[in-house]
């Protein structure tokens, strides 16, 4: 959100907390909401019979990566080859789910969270593929859980730029490529 209002000027009073309710962007032609590429476009279209347009936050020069696996550095140090056995297994499981038979995680997804429909999750795994978002950029060519110094320096220059982050951080910090194949 920060990234946003920096680099698009929006303040603080146009900002609503993020609350998984769709009813204000609804009712208002004028609202805009975040959300889900995977879900919020499908309730909206179910909701009012209309695709939103959607805007994706990449689109806007932000070249963050969306979810990180984390844990502490004592753990990376002590226990790397757990580390790296998970990494591994989070790739393994997001290419079997993007490539392979989905319904054994469909499943659990829906075991975890019962209002989650068949439809909603077809959509939200479709949204992936279509969009690329586990399979572009550097993972096109590097494979699913792909990061880059590249990436992360790209990412704090962007956000330094935009007042974000000071200039002449350590960013190497923030990271480690150590469990990555």
């Amino acid at each position: 959100m920060e990234f946003l209002k920096a680099k698009f000027g929006c303040t603080d009073s146009q900002i609503r907390p993020y609350t998984f309710n769709l009813q204000t962007f609804i009712a208002s032609k004028k609202a805009i909401q975040q959300g889900y590429l995977g879900s919020e476009p499908f309730s909206i279209k179910r909701a009012t019979g209309e695709m939103p347009v959607v805007l994706l936050v990449a689109d806007a020069a932000f070249a963050g990566y969306a979810s990180l696996l984390a844990t502490s550095d004592k753990n990376i140090d002590t226990r790397a080859d757990l580390v790296k056995r998970f990494v591994d297994a989070s790739v393994e499981g997001w290419n079997s789910y993007l490539t392979g038979d989905p319904t054994p995680a469909n499943m659990l997804i829906k075991r975890a969270n019962p209002e989650m429909t068949d439809a909603l999750i077809a959509y939200g795994r479709g949204s992936l593929i279509q969009h690329g978002i586990l399979t572009s950029g550097d993972a096109a060519k590097l494979g699913i859980g792909a990061m880059t110094a590249a990436r992360w320096n790209a990412f704090y220059q962007a956000t330094e730029s935009e007042g974000l982050y000071p200039k002449g951080m350590d960013i190497s910090k923030a990271y480690t490529l150590k469990s990555i194949k």
